[in-house]
């Protein structure tokens, strides 16, 4: 398993592409940020990683305080991003790697994209069981694995990011 982010995680979201530089590219382990590298990430990598961490962390903050602690850190998603999100205690993950699912294991796993989905579980590299509930959500409750769109403005809209919110907090309430 590699990525960014905390190696003890609640949440992880996988994605299918890397930052382009070396030292992402690279990465054999989940590796925490430091504050400020999201913001570099992005300048140096372009707009859509922007998209990426700022649909990540407004996912975060949407999720009910009363079953999720990141909104109760800051009062804005902006600053959870740039305070929390992938950071060493943020329990928090954004993984290049494919799912390492473990029933037993209580956290919740987000993969971005029905395209990626398919390709893990054409591969091999996804045991779930997912029941799609449409042409971009798919659900496996006994696992914790929820498909959405990628994690773009466009494609995870704010009313999907609600729809996804009511999705996790379904799956954590279960356990």
């Amino acid at each position: 398993m590699f990525g960014l982010g905390s190696h003890k995680f609640d949440i992880a979201v996988y994605i299918a592409n890397t930052p382009a530089t070396p030292e992402y590219q690279e990465l054999t382990q989940v590796s925490a940020l430091t504050s400020g590298e999201i913001t570099a990430i992005g300048q140096a990598c372009g707009n859509g990683w922007r998209k990426v961490f700022n649909v990540y962390a407004k996912l975060l903050h949407a999720l009910p305080k009363e079953h999720f602690s990141y909104a109760n850190l800051t009062s804005t998603w902006q600053q959870y991003r740039d305070k929390y999100l992938l950071q060493s205690n943020s329990r928090t993950a954004l993984l290049f790697s494919p799912p390492c699912i473990n029933s037993e294991n209580k956290s919740l796993h987000v993969i971005c994209g029905r395209t990626y989905a398919k390709q893990l579980i054409n591969n091999g590299d996804l045991k779930a069981q997912l029941t799609w509930l449409d042409e971009e959500f798919a659900i496996d409750k006994k696992n914790r694995v929820i498909v959405c769109p990628y994690f773009d403005y466009r494609q995870l809209s704010n009313i999907k990011i609600s729809r996804l919110v009511v999705m996790l907090t379904a799956l954590r309430c279960e356990q």
